[in-house]
């Protein structure tokens, strides 16, 4: 018996390798910031999600150094035993005030938050309606949940509302991205969120990649869009320069998440130096300006070098996919711009639809624009 496992895992490996499709772990030194270096290389970073070039920053250094100091280094429990604490409490108080909602609730990632929401709220009986371009963590969750899941076509309104009038009277939960990852485009919430609320459904948005970049003050897409979802999930990753998210709702729905989502209370709790780090960073996205400024320049310098190319992509975030079409021609290219010293990854299916591989290039503040001239030069000579 032991042998089929092998056997399953063998042919697995294999079917990927052959396919073009095998993934592979580098080493970075010195941490994941605008310079890498793997392999004693220098590379420009042009493949993270550190757009505010928070991850780096020497006063965010300082300021979990001071968590450290302060609360040591791990909470030592789950949130429902004693692991609690304090700058935990500060932070979500601080979330939800800043994002407009009664309750916050942390988690370890944006992967479990998702999850635990979709876990803990539905039933059977109910419709979850996502769309189809929407993260891993979403879909996993919809297709074990015990609820019907459906997809509407990405930022479709038209086939979202045909799905939502075919659900009759059960409760219904529509669930969308703020940004989407892998093409940089928004959501079309303010549409979104009115279909919803025709429908008497709940909208859940995850904001992981819009928020600390876009709305007022970074506030993210539903600033942007000037809508309030049911539920908000905002991960920690991305803008803020570190790990971990949040789930933002009404009071008795934050009890009822406390009380009954999984992730949230059979796991350790975040430890109190990361939740005292990320208040900082929450600080430095309201006061600090200025990155979002330079991510607006460098955005618009990007998309002005690379006029007139084919596949690539205008978006008003900092997320630049460049298509390529096939996933030996993405990687080939990406190999090309490492040798450059351009890190750029290539992202294949089954991440993206088949045909459809791409460059995703990422542009972060601590980019200057000599970096992104190299980069684009780079690109039209390899054309």
């Amino acid at each position: 018996m032991k042998q089929a496992f092998n056997q399953r895992i063998s042919s697995a490996l294999t079917q990927r390798k052959q396919a073009g499709l095998t993934r592979s772990r580098r080493i970075i030194d010195q941490g994941n910031q605008a310079r890498l270096v793997v392999d004693g290389q220098s590379y420009i970073n042009f493949s993270g999600n550190d757009y505010l070039g928070l991850a780096g920053s020497k006063e965010l250094t300082q300021a979990w150094q001071q968590g450290l100091s302060l609360y040591g280094c791990g909470s030592g429990a789950s949130p429902l035993v004693t692991g609690y604490s304090k700058p935990h409490a500060d932070l979500e108080s601080q979330l939800a005030e800043w994002l407009g909602f009664d309750c916050a609730l942390l988690f370890n990632s944006g992967f479990s938050a998702n999850q635990a929401v979709l876990f803990s709220l539905l039933e059977k009986g109910d419709t979850l309606l996502q769309d189809k371009l929407n993260h891993a963590s979403l879909m996993e969750a919809g297709m074990f949940s015990p609820a019907t899941m459906k997809r509407f076509k990405h930022n479709d309104i038209t086939h979202l509302t045909k799905l939502l009038n075919a659900c009759d009277d059960s409760p219904s939960l529509v669930v969308t991205e703020g940004v989407f990852s892998m093409d940089g485009d928004l959501s079309p919430l303010s549409d979104i969120a009115t279909v919803a609320k025709d429908n008497s459904a709940w909208l859940m948005v995850d904001d992981a990649h819009g928020c600390g970049v876009l709305g007022n003050n970074g506030r993210g897409c539903c600033d942007f869009y000037q809508v309030t979802p049911d539920i908000l999930v905002v991960t920690f990753g991305k803008g803020f320069g570190l790990s971990g998210a949040v789930v933002l709702c009404n009071a008795e729905c934050g009890d009822y998440l406390a009380q009954f989502a999984r992730h949230h209370v059979y796991s350790t709790a975040m430890p109190p130096a990361q939740a005292h780090a990320l208040s900082h960073a929450l600080s430095m996205i309201q006061q600090q300006e200025w990155r979002r400024e330079k991510l607006s320049e460098l955005s618009q310098q990007f998309e002005s070098e690379l006029a007139g190319i084919s596949g690539s992509v205008k978006t008003i975030t900092p997320i630049k996919p460049i298509i390529i079409g096939e996933a030996d021609a993405a990687i080939s290219m990406s190999d090309k711009l490492k040798a450059q010293g351009l890190w750029t990854t290539a992202i294949r299916p089954p991440t993206v639809p088949v045909g459809t591989a791409r460059l995703r290039v990422t542009l972060s503040a601590n980019h200057s624009t000599q970096d992104v001239t190299q980069l684009t030069q780079a690109i039209i000579k390899l054309g």
